[in-house]
């Protein structure tokens, strides 16, 4: 297992009238042997020109990678130790199953037994070893994406490298191969750098996740880490749906939590990872899930009355939009159960639990 480094990497291409686009900027990350780390963001954000740097088909402006602690400036593409899955597959059609994946074999010029071993090994992985002489064109996307998952791995490669494998998939197999693609990692436990701009894809796979904008890397952190604590709103809003509240903090209660003042009264959030100051404007940040209808047993948090203005039904769950005091607009989820009897026009209440929402500077 190799690790994987970024350090300060930034590259500019040329853009239209003159001017230059900063595709990476000041680019640090840290990739522990083992992972399987997503870079991911919109379109546009850097994380295809990054996977190519490292890969060594992009030469950075400034800044390097590594390998497990290897630089990589001066390696060509072919000896850093990568296997790489392209959106596109990039399958030979007029070559069978089995001499796709036997192809980067045959360039490293390994012996005749060692290529049959290795190809058959890599299809065994992938689950299609029956249709090792197929040609691609008769397989369908999923088992063409799994060639080219076969044809990187038959390498054995240092760090495997996945350029939005997925997009070209409809959403059945979009789902069928994320476990697929989970199920490799965990039985080869090699290092990985997955790049795709699907918030579902990254939540659903990576140990860790960088996001990027506009060429920088924005946070850092779990799936979970992103989504409950995101450090900025552009990140909230990235990562899904959420409500916004303005504040103004008043104080720290006993268990680091803190205390914000807003127009629906006094609302505990989560700690910050940075530290703020009593009568800091901050915005507080409550995903629809965070919740829940208040019933005859008292429980603590904030109880929020309003005015039911639309009620969704979803299948698993019911959307409520909530016009609060101050003509504040909430949106929940909730059980279909749950809400059965609430109904659009009525009024109603939400009750935010202590900790529920997250603080985020201004």
């Amino acid at each position: 297992m190799a690790s994987i480094e970024f350090e300060r990497v930034s590259k500019r291409f040329p853009g239209e009238g003159g001017q230059a686009v900063q595709a990476l900027d000041n680019v640090a990350l840290k990739v522990a042997p083992g992972e399987l780390f997503f870079l991911l963001g919109p379109s546009g954000c850097g994380k295809t020109t990054a996977l190519r740097v490292l890969a060594g088909f992009v030469i950075p402006d400034q800044g390097t990678v590594r390998i497990a602690g290897e630089r990589m400036t001066r390696v060509p593409p072919h000896l850093r130790g990568t296997g790489m899955v392209f959106q596109h597959y990039a399958l030979w059609p007029h070559l069978s199953v089995f001499e796709n994946v036997a192809y980067g074999l045959r360039v490293r010029k390994l012996a005749q037994e060692e290529i049959r071993t290795r190809a058959r090994e890599a299809l065994r992985m992938v689950q299609m070893e029956d249709r090792a002489e197929d040609k691609p064109g008769v397989l369908s996307g999923g088992q063409q994406q799994r060639i080219a998952l076969a044809r990187a791995l038959a390498v054995r490669p240092r760090v495997l490298l996945l350029d939005e494998p997925l997009s070209n998939l409809d959403a059945k197999l979009r789902g069928e191969m994320r476990s697929e693609i989970k199920r490799l990692h965990q039985e080869t436990r090699i290092t990985t750098l997955y790049v795709t701009h699907d918030q579902k894809e990254a939540v659903t796979l990576a140990d860790r996740v960088a996001l990027m904008n506009a060429g920088r890397v924005v946070q850092v952190g779990t799936p979970r880490e992103l989504y409950c604590r995101p450090v900025s709103r552009w990140v909230a809003e990235f990562l899904g749906e959420a409500n916004f509240l303005p504040g103004t903090v008043v104080g720290v209660n006993a268990w680091g939590e803190v205390e914000v003042f807003t127009a629906l009264g006094v609302i505990t959030a989560s700690a910050p990872a940075a530290p703020v100051k009593k009568e800091q404007r901050v915005t507080l940040m409550i995903r629809p899930e965070s919740f829940v209808i208040p019933g005859p047993e008292p429980r603590p948090g904030t109880v929020i009355h309003g005015r039911v203005t639309r009620k969704v039904f979803l299948g698993d769950q019911d959307e409520i939009v909530l016009r609060a005091e101050e003509e504040i607009m909430l949106r929940g989820l909730f059980r279909s159960a749950e809400v059965e009897r609430i109904a659009e026009g009525e009024i109603a209440e939400f009750r935010l639990l202590p900790g529920a929402a997250a603080l985020i500077p201004e």
